[in-house]
C-alpha cells in the first residue's frame, strides 16, 4: 500500500451527517438512494447498502460522509458524496462509520 502525503489527506472533507431518507433504486440489487442532512445543507448520495441495511435501520443514523468527492451520476441520479463504511475482505460485512456520542451535523472529521 502506498503512503499518502499529509497534504493529500488534508484535501479530504469528511463530515458528520444524518440519514433523512433511504429509498430503493429501481432495478438495482445493491444501491440505496440516501438523503442526508449535513447541518448546513442536505444532499443525495447513492450507496451500495441494500443487502446490509434495511431502510428503517438507515433512517436517523449518523454517518461520516466524504463531502468533497467529485459528483457522479449513478442510475440517473447525481450522487454528491459517499458514506464511509468498514468492509471485510469478501464484502459480506459492511458497517457504516458513525461518530460516538453527540456531535453536531456538519462537524469535520479529522
Amino acid at each position: 500500500m502506498d503512503n499518502v502525503k499529509f497534504e493529500d489527506w488534508m484535501k479530504l472533507d469528511l463530515r458528520v451527517a444524518e440519514i433523512l431518507e433511504a429509498d430503493e433504486v429501481e432495478g438495482a440489487d445493491k444501491l440505496v438512494k440516501l438523503k442526508v442532512d449535513m447541518g448546513t445543507e442536505s444532499r443525495v448520495l447513492m450507496a451500495g447498502l441494500k443487502k446490509h441495511y434495511s431502510k428503517d435501520d438507515l433512517i436517523g443514523k449518523r454517518v461520516i460522509v466524504f463531502a468533497n468527492l467529485e459528483p457522479r451520476v449513478i442510475r440517473g441520479v447525481e450522487s454528491k458524496g459517499m458514506v464511509l463504511a468498514a468492509v471485510n475482505d469478501d464484502g459480506s460485512e459492511v458497517k457504516l462509520l458513525s461518530p460516538s456520542g453527540a456531535v453536531d451535523l456538519g462537524s469535520r472529521v479529522s
